[in-house]
């Protein structure tokens, strides 16, 4: 069932208002959607209280904000902090937050596996299976900054996303 729902964080903004206005809605939800998910971290249609309950529920019907689950977490003495993520279909991906001073950069995953095929990097020794989704790029995002705010004396925040360096386009 969870695989069949839209996941919000696919959309852009034009996307997310294409989205509203194919659901009857008024183009403006699309913004209070964003800001729910991008500027206050709710991922659950029941907390969106400038919603209409007859809209929560539509949403709640057909859509999603899934992001990836962390499987583990490893801190480092100098701040760093990797993840490694499950995706919905069993494969796993890994982020890592880089600190500098009180900003930080966050490496994300693009793809699973890699097909350079460089005989010295582990990643590319697993060979290619896909890229993720925009859902699945951003969920890395998401996903890390909220578990960032639950880590004791972190005062970082992420000011830089890059990719990481597995063969990505």
């Amino acid at each position: 069932m969870s695989e069949s729902l839209i996941n919000l964080l696919n959309f852009d903004r034009q996307g997310m208002t294409d989205f509203f206005v194919e659901l009857g809605e008024k183009p403006f939800r699309a913004t209070q959607m964003l800001k729910w998910i991008y500027q206050f971290g709710v991922s659950d249609f029941d907390l969106m209280t400038n919603l209409s309950k007859s809209t929560r529920e539509k949403l709640s019907a057909i859509a999603k904000i899934s992001v990836p689950d962390i499987i583990e977490q490893q801190v480092s003495y100098d701040g760093t902090i990797k993840w490694l993520f499950s995706l919905e279909n069993g494969n796993a991906i890994e982020t890592v937050f880089i600190p500098d001073g009180d900003l930080g950069t966050l490496c994300v995953s693009s793809q699973i596996g890699c097909a350079l095929e460089c005989i010295f990097c582990s990643t590319a020794q697993q060979g290619f299976n896909r890229n993720l989704s925009t859902a699945e790029v951003i969920g890395q995002v998401w996903a890390a900054n909220q578990a960032m705010k639950v880590l004791p004396r972190n005062k970082r925040v992420i000011s830089n996303v890059v990719m990481m360096g597995m063969g990505e386009p």
